[in-house]
């Protein structure tokens, strides 16, 4: 099956043209991030404002009950809200990509603009290819400035405890070069497959959404101590979402098969 990048680039930008007409979803996609980035400063700040307060080695006392006396309370909790929100920042990557991909078969489709699509000459591969570029470009764009805006941020906010800045670190770079590639091609996976079973954009938006809850639930078995999070935990989930992502790069170039949707669709 020939690969024509020309092709795949025509589905890419005909869908990138369609986002930018649709400011409803743009102001979807800017809220996520603002929320991801603002509450940890917040957090972060309330730690900050009083570093002496006794209540702050109380609580840093409930994480880890082995934390020595010389060990800075505040800046304990600072590293610890950031190991924390490293895994509810990984959301963004995933849910991203579920509001774009979610217009991609079953929008054309109530637009009416599946059709000419599949008149024309473009592959499966081509389709999936032009399709996942125009949900994993804008997505991993917005979760790098948001990361860049947060660590300023934060490390503004947390100055005054001194030792250096807080991001970014090993584990937050590693997460966002690598693992929030991988999480928004799963993102965009999922939702082009639900996309292209279902008659409605906004089914395959409620739908595809619903895989973010695992994402939380390991976040929440982290705050609560129940996962022992870090490099290795996290270098093993990006390995296993690396494993889904070829599955679903498999399921999506037969899903989106020219002829399949033309019998389904057509």
């Amino acid at each position: 099956m020939a690969f024509r990048p020309r092709r795949a680039l025509a589905v890419f930008w005909k869908d990138f043209l369609d986002l930018r007409r649709n400011p409803a979803l743009l102001a979807a996609m800017a809220a996520l991030p603002m929320v991801l980035v603002v509450v940890p400063m917040i957090v972060v700040w309330t730690y900050v404002r009083d570093p002496n307060d006794t209540n702050l080695r109380v609580i840093a006392l409930y994480y880890d009950p082995t934390l020595p006396l010389n060990v800075n309370a505040g800046r304990f909790l600072v590293e610890r809200t950031l190991l924390d929100w490293f895994g509810m920042f990984l959301v963004m990557p995933v849910f991203v990509p579920i509001l774009i991909s979610s217009q991609s078969v079953a929008g054309e489709k109530e637009r009416r603009t599946l059709e000419p699509l599949l008149a024309s000459p473009v592959t499966a591969v081509e389709l999936v290819a032009g399709k996942s570029l125009a949900s994993l470009v804008p997505a991993l764009i917005i979760t790098w400035v948001a990361f860049a805006l947060l660590c300023v941020g934060v490390d503004v906010v947390a100055w005054p405890l001194g030792q250096g800045l807080m991001l970014p670190n090993t584990l937050w770079l590693f997460g966002i070069l690598v693992l929030a590639p991988l999480f928004a091609f799963f993102g965009n996976g999922v939702a082009v497959l639900i996309s292209a079973r279902v008659a409605e954009a906004r089914t395959a938006q409620q739908l595809s959404a619903l895989i973010v809850l695992p994402l939380v639930g390991l976040v929440a078995g982290q705050v609560a101590g129940f996962l022992n999070a870090g490099l290795v935990y996290y270098a093993v989930q990006g390995a296993v979402v690396l494993l889904l992502d070829a599955a679903l790069l498999w399921a999506s170039i037969r899903l989106l098969d020219r002829e399949r949707l033309i019998s389904r669709w057509g």
